[in-house]
């Protein structure tokens, strides 16, 4: 009689929704911080127009996406 244990699932399988809750979790983080910076660059720099809580999140933005679609279009 032999002593077969199941194998344990693969935890990418058993919650496929937590990468992607993951993502989401980084860009909103990622966002915050960009605004909260951009605002103390702006009240530092003396600037009447915020320009850097505009620009910061839209870099963050743009390097988020960039290195999403760097790292899903790698060939297997």
């Amino acid at each position: 009689m032999t002593d077969t244990k199941p194998n344990p699932p693969d935890e990418n399988r058993k919650f496929p929704w937590m990468q992607y809750a993951s993502l989401a979790s980084q860009f909103l983080v990622s966002i915050g911080i960009g605004v909260f910076l951009g605002l103390k660059a702006d009240q530092w720099l003396k600037f009447k127009f915020p320009v850097l809580v505009w620009l910061l999140p839209l870099l963050i933005m743009a390097s988020i996406i960039f290195r999403l679609i760097k790292d899903t279009s790698k060939k297997r």
